[in-house]
């Protein structure tokens, strides 16, 4: 069963009925539209000049802890100061408490959810995407079939948050309903990290940039190795 912790800590009665009460008390989103990603010359190559909200986003990386959340830190932040949740589901990694509350990101606002497997995760995901409560969901998984991507487009239409789904590169080869793919790969000597545009629906593909390092800080607990 899906356990979810607020602010790192386990919740005694939090339930799956406990996450759809949520949903259930929540306001409409509203019409979606982008949100700004922080970095001026990246949200002029975006669809809609930002973070294209109820859609998925896809980060296709070789490896997971290499600055990827770093690049989604002010929007983040921006939400959880509206009030909105940030859901992890099934992290690999413990997030690291002080490195996000420097960030801006108030622990309270943060949701994860410990899964068992993957059709878990899978639910946990859709239902975190459909609920207006919900400002962004961040998803882990390696291996999804067709109609699995395309009932989390649905629910990120529904619910018009942030999700941000984490793939192996080689879901690449792969189709997608995803709005906007991104391939990332750390640059050498941790200098940074790598961001090439393979789709962007209503933007523009194929362009590439560097989040320098500076801008690249450790999300993760010291169990990971990478940032």
């Amino acid at each position: 069963m899906a356990v979810v912790r607020s602010s790192f800590k386990p919740v005694s009665a939090a339930t799956r009925e406990q996450l759809a009460q949520l949903c259930r008390r929540a306001e409409d989103a509203g019409q979606h539209g982008a949100l700004a990603s922080g970095f001026a010359e990246l949200d002029r190559r975006l669809p809609r000049g930002g973070w294209p909200l109820g859609t998925l986003i896809e980060l296709l990386s070789g490896a997971q802890g290499i600055g990827e959340l770093s690049l989604f830190l002010p929007a983040l932040s921006r939400l959880a100061h509206r009030g909105r949740y940030i859901a992890w589901i099934a992290p690999p990694y413990i997030p690291y408490a002080p490195a996000l509350l420097q960030q801006g990101l108030p622990l309270e606002r943060l949701l994860i959810i410990d899964t068992q497997s993957l059709a878990e995760s899978l639910w946990a995901t859709e239902q975190a995407l459909r609920c207006p409560a919900v400002g962004a969901v961040l998803g882990w998984a390696e291996y999804l079939v067709d109609k699995s991507l395309r009932r989390l487009q649905l629910a990120a239409e529904a619910g018009g948050s942030l999700g941000i789904l984490h793939r192996p590169l080689a879901a690449a080869t792969q189709a997608s309903p995803a709005a906007l793919r991104l391939q990332l790969q750390p640059l050498p000597q941790g200098q940074g990290l790598h961001i090439h545009i393979l789709k962007a629906r209503g933007g523009r593909s194929g362009w590439s940039w560097q989040l320098p390092h500076r801008d690249a800080v450790a999300l993760y607990s010291s169990t990971c190795a990478g940032l």
